[in-house]
């Protein structure tokens, strides 16, 4: 695939879901306006959208409608969303600074940001199940199964949990996987996968091949994203750069050392290239994000 076609295509995404998103989040003007206001300053006008890029690109592999494939990243981005609402606050990261604005605790108060990621977590769940986005009802209750699973305490705020209880430890590769499947690769693998059920069916080795690019590539943006805490500065990351290596968190460029870091996301990144090979042409839009999100400098 030519670089334009896809940076086309990746506009066009992104486009979309902010268009999205905004008609899914609730109006500034709605009661209670302060709250909503946070919701909508947490997730409109910032990031790059990698997860709803992975959502339409496992359902570009399905010739799925775009109208459920834009509900489904909406929930995943939504989740994401909260997630970074409430890592940022000061019981946690202590941030202030994401997606090159100040963090959301920092312009509305502790108190507000707290509520809007509780809210954004049940908009996510709302969002996934008032309309229909699987062909079968089985599959739509899957979906919801998924995004719960990685979104809870055996994903997400799991890792998110091993992550606080690690500071200053030496973690071994294994252990430092398992933290990062959960707390990163566990909602991209969810993208990856609600994408896929918005479509025709896969076979099940078909679906097995999906998943295992989805946690190579879960895998490998954590990776990345420790390798660009220390090379790249908070004006290009949009968020404070170096505070991995401040606060003695565990990183893969702490245990393997830069270039130990660099090849193994090089690695992951063949893997998952490998994972998509049965499905040819109808992948290449996951082909080229797995490249995006390996090769990015931010």
């Amino acid at each position: 695939m030519a670089a334009s076609d896809f940076k086309t295509w990746m506009g066009d995404v992104q486009a979309q879901m902010e268009s999205a998103l905004s008609i899914f989040l609730p109006a500034s003007t709605q009661l209670p306006e302060r709250l909503h206001d946070a919701m909508r300053y947490s997730v409109l006008d910032g990031g790059k959208r990698v997860r709803p890029l992975l959502t339409f690109a496992a359902g570009h592999l399905v010739n799925a409608p775009a109208e459920r494939l834009q509900a489904a990243a909406a929930a995943v981005e939504m989740i994401h969303a909260y997630s970074l609402v409430h890592d940022d606050m000061p019981a946690m990261d202590n941030d202030v600074l994401r997606r090159g604005k100040p963090t959301v605790h920092v312009a509305f108060g502790e108190a507000t940001a707290l509520l809007a990621g509780d809210a954004l977590q049940a908009a996510a769940f709302d969002v996934l199940s008032e309309r229909q986005l699987a062909d079968s009802p089985a599959d739509q209750l899957k979906m919801v199964h998924l995004l719960a699973r990685a979104a809870g305490s055996l994903g997400m705020c799991g890792g998110q949990g091993i992550d606080l209880y690690s500071v200053g430890q030496a973690l071994t590769l294994p252990e430092l996987e398992r933290m990062h499947i959960l707390k990163t690769g566990a909602l991209i693998r969810a993208a990856v996968l609600l994408g896929s059920y918005c479509g025709q069916p896969l076979s099940e080795a078909e679906r097995h091949g999906l998943d295992h690019f989805a946690k190579c590539i879960g895998l490998a943006f954590q990776v990345v994203d420790d390798i660009l805490d220390c090379e790249a500065d908070s004006a290009t990351l949009g968020k404070t750069a170096g505070k991995d290596a401040a606060n003695n968190k565990p990183t893969y460029v702490a245990l393997l050392g830069m270039k130990g870091a660099k090849d193994k996301a090089a690695e992951l990144k063949q893997a998952a290239f490998d994972a998509l090979l049965p499905f040819g042409e109808r992948a290449q839009y996951l082909h080229a994000l797995a490249g995006y999100i390996v090769d990015r400098k931010y």
